[in-house]
């Protein structure tokens, strides 16, 4: 017994068939260059800034091969979510998880995926704000961009700073209601992420010529006995949550013009990402060692010796803030149409009146404006997420579809054979 095939080159899984309640399908002329870079940015969003403290605790070349194994692996879900989308149906994670387990099982993955999106949206905005108005870490306070330019008034505080960046820069975007809208905005999100890797490298090559950069280790280490084995843990959740993109492959699928791309497109993107984490780290280890942040751009208001890195160091952080900016609509893309489902089942967003998708997009703003204000680190938010609602979204829900669909051919083989 084989597995069917649909018209979009994709095999669908021996599964019944469920009409789905959604009125919304596939949107057609969606570019395939704009689906690697949605799924990019959905990947990297906040997990980059953390990756270079994971180097410092793994060490480079366990970083490395972690960061390979976690792309793998995402390469190797996504490829049995596509396969076990039926017949194209699905045009979000919750419908194909309810292809499968029903209501439980959509409402199992719209909850992980609200606390997931929430916490990551809530990151962004952390980082944003400790780029514009800095941040106190240990007893160290480090002075964002507008305080160094400006001095500590009222108006570059972070809560008026977030507030400006939420309302004029952010609200915009999320007002789009097609994914396919965002794609020039993702664009330039991943230019940014790319152009902040050449300022890193730059700034390094500075460095060296400056006598300023820190010895690296290639092995984690492992002085500390039993409390470093430990830490080395914390690391994989981290790196786990920075390739991300699962509940963006439906919606990002279901606009493009040609939906057997869409695993072509996730496997440049995962490429694209890992050459970038690869770089970030090592450079963000080389630049500052062990005193690199949970966040590493709060390492960036150092005092320089130079006029020019002083000119990177703010080129670095500005770059990387409107970065967060761009990436922030393409999570909340996902976050809004999951919180949707799970309220409202069998109404539609999209066919909705406008009052509800500007209220649900309000609602969700302002919590995650609050959140950003009221928590100070980003680090407990990578490994609560990751250890908890990302494994579940990227290897566990996936992993769980493709069993019960085996489970399905085997009793379907059986009862062939007793009626023979």
């Amino acid at each position: 017994m084989k597995l069917e095939s649909d018209d979009s080159g994709v095999e669908a899984s021996l599964l019944p068939q469920i009409q789905s309640s959604r009125d919304e399908r596939r949107y057609p002329g969606a570019s395939f260059s704009g689906a690697i870079f949605n799924i990019s940015t959905g990947m990297v969003g906040a997990g980059i800034m953390s990756i270079p403290a994971t180097f410092n605790v793994l060490g480079v070349i366990p970083s490395f091969l972690v960061i390979l194994a976690v792309a793998y692996l995402v390469e190797v879900t996504v490829e049995f979510m596509l396969k076990h989308t039926h017949y194209g149906n699905s045009t979000t994670y919750g419908e194909l998880m309810a292809e499968s387990f029903g209501r439980f099982g959509s409402v199992s993955l719209q909850l992980c995926v609200m606390i997931t999106n929430i916490g990551a949206l809530i990151i962004y905005l952390i980082i944003i704000g400790d780029v514009l108005s800095g941040n106190e870490s240990g007893g160290t306070v480090h002075l964002g961009i507008l305080q160094q330019w400006f001095g500590i008034q009222w108006w570059n505080s972070r809560p008026f700073a977030l507030l400006v960046v939420v309302l004029f820069f952010l609200l915009p975007l999320l007002l789009l209601r097609r994914i396919d809208s965002l794609r020039h905005a993702s664009t330039v999100s991943v230019l940014l992420a790319a152009f902040f890797v050449v300022i890193c490298a730059a700034m390094v090559v500075n460095a060296m010529l400056e006598g300023e950069t820190t010895r690296i280790r290639l092995v984690p280490d492992l002085t500390d006995g039993t409390a470093s084995v430990f830490k080395l843990f914390t690391t994989v959740p981290v790196i786990a949550t920075a390739f991300g993109c699962h509940v963006n492959i439906h919606p990002v699928r279901a606009e493009l013009d040609r939906p057997s791309e869409m695993i072509s497109a996730v496997r440049i993107s995962l490429v694209l990402c890992v050459v970038i984490y690869v770089l970030v780290g090592i450079f963000g280890y080389l630049l500052f060692g062990d005193s690199i942040m949970a966040d590493m751009l709060v390492n960036f208001d150092r005092t320089w010796d130079s006029l020019f890195a002083t000119v990177l160091d703010d080129m670095v952080r500005i770059s990387y803030a409107v970065h967060l900016m761009l990436v922030f609509p393409v999570m909340n893309y996902s976050l809004r149409i999951n919180v949707d489902e799970l309220f409202f089942p069998k109404k539609p967003l999209r066919a909705s009146g406008w009052f509800r998708f500007y209220a649900l997009t309000s609602v969700l703003l302002g919590f995650v404006y609050s959140a950003a204000i009221a928590v100070p680190n980003v680090w407990y938010f990578f490994q609560f997420m990751g250890t908890t609602t990302v494994m579940c979204i990227m290897f566990i829900f996936p992993a769980s579809i493709v069993l019960r669909s085996i489970l399905i051919v085997k009793y379907r083989y059986s009862m062939h054979d007793e009626t023979l």
